[in-house]
């Protein structure tokens, strides 16, 4: 019975820190809910009249370019809302030699089948308002809006 007192101890001693280790970590484990859609966070925009939405968004037209699978091609228009009137101002001014480029560039990495449905351009469009927010310095991109979509293989 000597021999086997020091082994219980041992035994109660780690069950009980067990014990204690899960109650403690337990909520802070499971009591949080996990975001699993991160690529379309949602972004809070106010209600515009039709007035103001034209004034605070701009377009790119007529983005022809090839996907990663070089065999197809797209041809895209976006609708871009932005922030305030200053951002629009500021994104019209660099639309042509800062904007364009990104689409072009996030397009050519993209593949045709990631684009195919509306989960595909909700990404497409999620990727490119967190890449084009990193380049303006006046207000910030709200939301981008698919005008024209066409995917044709070569």
């Amino acid at each position: 019975m000597k021999k086997m007192l020091p082994w219980l101890i041992t035994i109660l001693l780690a069950i009980t820190l067990i014990v204690v280790a899960v109650v403690l970590l337990a909520p802070s484990m499971f009591g949080k809910t996990i975001n699993t859609n991160t690529a379309a966070q949602a972004i809070e925009v106010k209600k515009l009249s039709a007035d103001e939405l034209v004034e605070m968004t701009s377009e790119i037209t007529d983005i022809k370019t090839n996907l990663a699978d070089q065999d197809y091609i797209v041809l895209m228009n976006f609708a871009f809302q932005l922030s305030d009137k200053k951002s629009k101002a500021e994104f019209d001014k660099i639309k042509e030699f800062k904007i364009k480029p990104i689409i072009i560039k996030t397009l050519a990495d993209t593949k045709p089948d990631e684009l195919r449905g509306s989960g595909g351009k909700d990404q497409l469009s999620a990727k490119l308002i967190n890449l084009i927010n990193k380049t303006l310095t006046e207000g910030k991109l709200t939301q981008i809006e698919i005008t024209n979509y066409i995917l044709t293989p070569l």
